[in-house]
């Protein structure tokens, strides 16, 4: 699909309005941002006749290399990142999002529908949210993306907070305290792939904008287009950081749950040794009496059986006194 966004006919403010392309149409001549979505070939030979340029395909796009993902051809500047898609459920996802920046327009293949394009297109479509110029909505779809993975992060700062506060109020779940605990490592797994996710799509942003600060002809730099981006870098490093600190939090929460499971089966374990021991003795004492020998001394007694229970019983009480007393118990 492709989706042309063009500056409105008025003039009067710097906003955008969309249009979609259908099969067999031609792509407006001030088309500004060129949106490719899933696009078959078809449609990137139409924009490829349109601009002079060469779309890269999607296995292009996921190549490791920096020289493939970000190069110059054709007085046009190729770039591809990573941006964070499906953040809102439960399998978030990165895909791979090319830039091809021309003096014409702004290119972008994507086989997605990241929020922070739907983010900035509706930003863009009011009054003043985008200057009609191809540099501008580049910006405007980084600085878009920065502040959605700001966002992800925030809200997976909050759900740390409470998973950090269930995992350390566990004592009053009782009998549910493996239950909390599985689910507690399964959040915190989840977490820290987004986080991941995160810092992984801000280091491709991150080379984005070195890419482009560096290969900026001069007119473009007498627009101010390098100062924020040099300034866009510095928010992009702070997010870094930023999910630095979640991630280091969360390895903390992920050993305080692991330690307090191996709580959890050292109490189990100590309880099963300590009743071994508590009834080890009576054990012993009803083997002893248990025993087939034609002569013993009690076998005849009319209290030889009281006797025995009594003494089973102190046997098992001793040694639950003595640990009571140190305090094992």
């Amino acid at each position: 699909m492709i989706i042309v966004h063009k500056p409105t006919e008025d003039g009067k403010f710097e906003s955008l309005e969309r249009q979609i392309v259908q099969p067999g149409e031609s792509i407006p001549d001030d088309a500004l941002w060129i949106d490719l979505i899933e696009p078959a070939r078809e449609e990137d030979r139409l924009v490829e006749r349109h601009l002079a340029i060469e779309i890269p395909t999607r296995e292009e796009m996921a190549d490791i290399e920096p020289s493939e993902i970000l190069y110059r051809e054709n007085n046009a500047r190729y770039m591809t990142a990573r941006v964070l898609c499906s953040s809102d459920t439960e399998t978030p996802k990165l895909i791979d999002v090319s830039f091809i920046l021309t003096d014409r327009a702004l290119v972008t293949v994507r086989y997605g529908e990241p929020r922070s394009f739907a983010m900035f297109t509706a930003r863009a479509m009011k009054p003043g949210g985008c200057r009609p110029q191809p540099e501008a909505v580049l910006d405007g779809l980084i600085e878009t993306i920065i502040d959605r993975a700001a966002e992800i992060l925030a809200q997976i700062g909050a759900r740390i907070d409470r998973l950090s506060q269930s995992i350390f109020d566990n004592d009053r779940l009782g009998t549910r305290r493996a239950a909390s605990f599985r689910a507690a490592l399964k959040s915190i797994g989840r977490k820290g792939d987004v986080i991941s996710n995160v810092r992984e799509s801000m280091v491709s942003v991150e080379r984005l904008l070195l890419f482009l600060s560096a290969s900026m002809p001069r007119p473009q730099k007498a627009k101010g287009f390098q100062a924020e981006w040099r300034t866009t870098i510095r928010d992009v490093q702070s997010i870094e950081e930023h999910a630095t600190f979640l991630s280091n939090k969360l390895q903390f929460l992920l050993d305080a749950t692991l330690g307090l499971v191996t709580i959890e089966q050292n109490d189990i374990i100590k309880l099963f040794s300590v009743v071994s021991v508590i009834f080890l003795p009576p054990t012993l004492v009803a083997s002893i009496y248990g025993m087939n020998f034609q002569i013993m001394p009690e076998l005849h007694w009319k209290l030889g059986y009281p006797f025995a229970i009594v003494v089973i019983v102190v046997a098992a009480i001793l040694p639950y006194v003595f640990f009571r007393w140190k305090r094992w118990l």
